[in-house]
């Protein structure tokens, strides 16, 4: 009897330096170093060159990296006006996806798959994603792009862009936070499509879209934005208790909470947990942070003997509500700062490649023969 390993799990197709995750003991590490020293310590600039390289960097390379991103923030005159000419109401990972598609073709590099070239269309990646995302929402909105900055952090110019205000150093820190926290995640289904799809020989550009895709699912990207939704939802943090406490009696599914690897606290959630009692409290938007504090005491009580508890999803679209973002961009906001861990699984898997081609137990029908259409009933 072949064992069939439903959703890959258990499956270990491949070898990583980059990323370590021990669900039953909460810990999640890039490069050894625990996720919660690389939020307090560390800048999205700095994670995603470490993860490109496999290793720290010094402080020229560090600076070297930060020039380059700056340098390529700005997008193509005609990717500008694919944006702007896109229907209006476009769900924005769509327009996400087209944009990065489009993109491959006005780069004379794209097909180019050699290390260093891949290397230097992830740089031009990781820069232009939030150019594009921020173009994206603004002419949905009907308003004018921003043209980047190169005096802001990644994080910072985003914010930027987004909405033509200068953020304040503590909302950018906020969200560079945000990134920081989102940027690798070792074989979730985002990554290893990327990793599929670079398996066969193909672009950096289709490794991408492809990664777009699998994350615009709401089992993947999508469930901050549906934890916004559950807030709307309840309302009050009076209404709280009751909403929950129905939906875990009628075994219903609550988004953000549980994960596939995760048996314990998701340690983004612990981080991410903090900033957000921080900025509702500072804020004045204390009810959303209030709903949650009594979900997630609700759901350890009564499911985490079962390895339930909330994950990165559950507090990370609070954080971004505060900043300002509106929830159908929470998952472009993902993307953007996941483009550097499926940039750099790409180039660590492509040292070693093999074209992936899994099995599936055949369960049909055998010794059958063909009958003429006319004979059919």
């Amino acid at each position: 009897m072949t064992t069939i390993a439903k959703g890959l799990e258990g499956v270990v197709f491949t070898e990583s330096k980059l990323t370590f995750i021990n669900g039953t003991e909460g810990v999640l590490t890039h490069l050894g170093i625990p996720i919660q020293e690389w939020a307090e310590k560390s800048t999205f600039e700095e994670l995603s060159l470490a993860l490109l390289d496999g290793e720290l960097p010094t402080a020229e390379e560090l600076a070297k990296f930060d020039a380059a991103l700056k340098a390529n923030r700005a997008i193509p005159d005609q990717l500008a006006q694919l944006i702007r000419d896109m229907p209006k109401g476009v769900h924005p990972m769509q327009a996400l996806r087209t944009a990065v598609s489009y993109l491959g073709l006005l780069d004379p590099q794209a097909e180019e798959i050699t290390p260093e070239a891949r290397r230097t269309i992830s740089v031009r990646m990781i820069a232009q994603f939030s150019t594009i995302i921020a173009a994206v929402n603004r002419t949905q909105e009907g308003q004018d792009i921003v043209a980047p900055r190169t005096d802001l952090t990644h994080a910072g110019n985003f914010l930027y862009m987004l909405s033509g205000k200068e953020p304040t150093a503590e909302q950018s820190r906020l969200f560079d936070i945000a990134l920081v926290l989102h940027a690798d995640h070792g074989m979730n289904a985002s990554t290893f499509t990327a990793i599929a799809t670079s398996s066969t020989l193909s672009d950096m550009y289709s490794c991408m879209t492809s990664a777009i895709g699998a994350l615009k699912g709401p089992l993947h990207g999508g469930a901050n934005e549906a934890v916004m939704d559950m807030l709307d939802e309840i309302g009050r943090p009076e209404k709280a208790e009751a909403y929950i406490i129905q939906k875990l009696d009628h075994k219903e599914k609550i988004m953000g909470v549980g994960h596939r690897v995760y048996k314990n606290f998701d340690p983004r959630s612990r981080v991410l947990r903090d900033y957000a009692e921080h900025v509702a409290n500072k804020e004045g938007k204390s009810n959303y942070y209030q709903i949650l504090e009594t979900i997630e005491k609700i759901i350890v009580d009564r499911m985490g003997a079962k390895g339930i508890y909330p994950n990165v999803d559950f507090y990370s679209g609070t954080v971004y509500s505060d900043l300002g973002i509106k929830k159908e961009y929470f998952t472009p906001i993902f993307a953007l700062a996941r483009i550097s861990g499926w940039c750099a699984s790409v180039i660590e898997y492509s040292q070693n490649n093999r074209l992936l081609r899994p099995d599936a137990e055949y369960t049909g029908q055998t010794d059958q023969h063909y009958t003429d259409l006319k004979d059919r009933k």
